[in-house]
């Protein structure tokens, strides 16, 4: 039996101001079928848009125990994954981690299916990378479909209590 395609996704996270406004983009392409997903968030970092595309992504999947190619940007998403950092954070309890409600996220999600992460240079006319960025900035852009990213400003409320 022939093995299977794997399922190929593109994602990418904006803010503008970083922190400021922000969004993020995806697109999953699996044989004929091509899924768009994006969404902006009023105030929040470049980082957690960038992990949130991938833990959206991941979780709009219906199938599970599938090889699944991710192609992202972020440095930060891809070497926290790949150099095992996320990991040893868990047994840490996240201390001192910024983003640590987005990773807990990722962690359910991530096992269901065999995931490779791959990084690709940003704005080097990768088709599908620039196409999830500008579906990042749009949705950064769209103050009318902006929703609160309220795991970023608890954390901030929590800095700000005097």
């Amino acid at each position: 039996m022939a093995e299977a395609q794997p399922i190929v996704i593109y994602t990418d996270g904006s803010a503008l101001g970083n922190p400021g406004p922000g969004g993020y983009g995806v697109l999953m392409l699996y044989k004929n079928q091509k899924k768009e997903i994006s969404q902006g968030y009023r105030l929040t970092t470049n980082n957690r848009m960038e992990l949130l595309a991938i833990i959206v992504a991941l979780e709009s999947l219906k199938v599970s125990d599938r090889d699944v190619m991710i192609y992202s940007d972020s440095k930060y998403v891809i070497d926290s994954v790949d150099k095992g950092w996320v990991f040893g954070w868990v047994k840490k309890g996240f201390k001192g981690k910024k983003n640590a409600d987005l990773w807990r996220r990722f962690l359910q999600i991530y096992p269901k299916n065999k995931v490779k992460l791959t990084w690709v240079k940003g704005h080097a006319n990768i088709p599908g990378n620039e196409h999830v960025d500008k579906l990042a900035v749009a949705a950064s852009n769209n103050k009318k479909a902006h929703l609160v990213d309220e795991g970023y400003e608890a954390s901030q409320d929590e800095n700000t209590l005097l």
